[in-house]
C-alpha cells in the first residue's frame, strides 16, 4: 500500500452513517418531535393520475428538497433574519400515502397534518396534485373553525361533480365548501386563467360562495391593489395559503401537471407573496410540482423559494398573534 492509501485507510469515517439518507429540505434536521419547533416541513407524495399525460406530482417532495440546497434563508435587503433558526424548522419526512387511491390516502395526511398542528407548529407542506389540500383543511380546521382558505392557482379546483371520480384535483374545493372547512364567503381564488373541458369552472366556484379574482382581473387591478383587498377580506382570521405552481406562467415553471400559458412571473408571483405580509397565516400547502415534466429543476428551485418566502411570513404571523417575541 502507498502512502496516500495508508492515510485514506487511517481517515476516520465520521460522516458514512448520512450515505443513503435522502436530503431534507434546506437541510434543517428531520425529526417528528415538534417540541420547540414553529413550523414543520412535510412531504405529501400523492397524485390521483387524473392527467394522463402528466403524471408526476407524487415525485414533487423529493425533487423539492434536493432543489432546496440551492435556497438560503436570507433575503436581503427586506428579509435579514433566518427564519429557519427563529421558528426551529424541521422536517419530519412524508405522509405515508399509496399514488393514485384519494380516498385511502386521505386519513394518512390528514393524521399527519394534525400531528403538527395539534403540537403547535405551522405545517408547511409540498405535494402531490391539489387533491391533498382537502384532507389537509380537515385537519386544519379541527383547531381553527374559522378557517378561510386563499387559494392561488390557475385553477379553481371548485368544478362540479365528475360521474365516478368523486375526489380528484378539480374537485378540492368543491368538497371543502360542501363539508364546511373553510368561510366560503370570504376566502379567495386568486389567478384562475386559461381553457378547461368544465364551462362552469368559474360560475360554479361562484356558486358555492367563494370569491374569485382571476388572472385578468389580477393583472388588470395590479398587485399591490389585489394584496390590500386580500387583507382587508382577511385581516384578524386564520389563513391556509395553497399555492399551485401553475399559477407562475409555463416560462417559469414547467414542471407542473397543466401548464397555463398568461400566467406570472417569478418577480410578480414573489410580489404578490410579500404582499400577503401580515395575515394570520396558520398552514402552507404548494402543489403540481411534476419532476418528470420539469427543466434543470427549475419548477422545484421555485417552489423552494416560495416555500422560504412563507418561513418569513410565517414569523410575522406568529410574532403578531405573541407567540413570537420581537
Amino acid at each position: 500500500m502507498n502512502d496516500r492509501g495508508k492515510k485514506a485507510k487511517d481517515q476516520p469515517r465520521a460522516r458514512a452513517e448520512i450515505y443513503g439518507r435522502d436530503p431534507t429540505f434546506m437541510g434543517v434536521p428531520f425529526s417528528r418531535d415538534f417540541a420547540g419547533t414553529k413550523a414543520a416541513i412535510l412531504g405529501i407524495p400523492f397524485d390521483s393520475g387524473v392527467h394522463p399525460t402528466r403524471v408526476g406530482a407524487r415525485l414533487g417532495p423529493k425533487a423539492i428538497r434536493e432543489a432546496s440546497a440551492l435556497v438560503r434563508p436570507y433575503w436581503p435587503p427586506h428579509r435579514t433574519i433566518n427564519p429557519v433558526e427563529i421558528l426551529g424548522v424541521v422536517d419530519c419526512g412524508d405522509a405515508k400515502v399509496t399514488p393514485g387511491d384519494a380516498e385511502g390516502s386521505f386519513d394518512a395526511i390528514e393524521a399527519a397534518v394534525r400531528h403538527i398542528v395539534d403540537a403547535g407548529a405551522i405545517p408547511i407542506t409540498m405535494g402531490g396534485d391539489g387533491i391533498i389540500t382537502l384532507p389537509q383543511l380537515r385537519a386544519v380546521r379541527r383547531k381553527y373553525p374559522n378557517l378561510l382558505a386563499l387559494h392561488i392557482d390557475a385553477h379553481t379546483d371548485a368544478y362540479p361533480d365528475i360521474a365516478g371520480d368523486p375526489f380528484n384535483t378539480g374537485s378540492t374545493f368543491t368538497h371543502a365548501a360542501r363539508e364546511g372547512l373553510i368561510d366560503v364567503g370570504r376566502s379567495i381564488h386568486i389567478g384562475a386563467r386559461g381553457t378547461t373541458y368544465e364551462p362552469r369552472a368559474h360560475s360554479h366556484a361562484k356558486e358555492l360562495g367563494y370569491e374569485m379574482i382571476d388572472a385578468q382581473a389580477l393583472f388588470s387591478r395590479g398587485l399591490e391593489q389585489t394584496a390590500a383587498y386580500v387583507h382587508e377580506r382577511m385581516k384578524g382570521r386564520p389563513v391556509f395559503l395553497c399555492w399551485d405552481m401553475d399559477f407562475f406562467d409555463p416560462s417559469a415553471a414547467p414542471g407542473v401537471c397543466i401548464p397555463t400559458w398568461g400566467g406570472a412571473t417569478a418577480r410578480e408571483a414573489f410580489a404578490l407573496l410579500e404582499s400577503l405580509d401580515g395575515l394570520d397565516f396558520v398552514a402552507f400547502d404548494i402543489n403540481n410540482v411534476s419532476p418528470p415534466h420539469d427543466v434543470g429543476g427549475m419548477t422545484a428551485h421555485l417552489a423552494g423559494m416560495v416555500m422560504v418566502t412563507w418561513l418569513h411570513l410565517a414569523v410575522t404571523a406568529l410574532k403578531k398573534r405573541g407567540v413570537l417575541k420581537g
